[in-house]
């Protein structure tokens, strides 16, 4: 599948919208919700996800209630930015499960991660003995989330 952009008209905007906010309704009730019948409905759901419109389907975890309540992002930059170096810090970020995102940027810094501890304790010796011994880091920013205002999954509910 490649990147292309795909059309996708109203219906199938009120379907994604629909199971951006609840991706376990069911078959007719995704068809309700967007005043269809079900054969039609599972058909452009189907369709969706073989497009690649449809990537997956998620839980979303509240954090602080499995115990984890300090969320950062770290901004990184690397010393060192050709593909042996740039790769060989992403594979290492990607074994790191306190780690739960990370994107190339754009600007001062190469990376952002998001990373998760129990406490800022624990995120002070993660960030120490863990990020900065990751290949290649040359620097370190570190900005702590104190609310979320607004959350990915109502992205497209926003855009349209």
């Amino acid at each position: 599948m490649n990147n292309a952009e795909h059309e996708v008209d109203r219906i199938d905007l009120q379907i994604l919208k629909a199971l951006q906010l609840d991706a376990r309704l069911s078959s007719a009730e995704l068809a309700d919700r967007v005043d269809l019948t079900t054969s039609p409905c599972w058909r452009r759901v189907k369709r969706l996800e073989q497009e690649g419109i449809i990537c997956g389907y998620h839980a979303d975890v509240d954090m602080k209630k499995l115990g984890f309540h300090v969320t950062a992002y770290v901004y990184v930059s690397l010393d060192k930015k050709d593909e042996k170096h740039v790769k060989a810090f992403e594979d290492a970020v990607i074994t790191s499960p306190q780690i739960i995102a990370c994107s190339c940027i754009s600007g001062r810094y190469d990376h952002q991660l998001t990373v998760v501890a129990r406490t800022l304790d624990e995120f002070g010796e993660f960030a120490r003995h863990q990020i900065g011994a990751l290949p290649n880091v040359k620097e370190v920013y570190s900005a702590f989330v104190l609310k979320e205002v607004k959350s990915r999954r109502q992205a497209l509910v926003d855009l349209t």
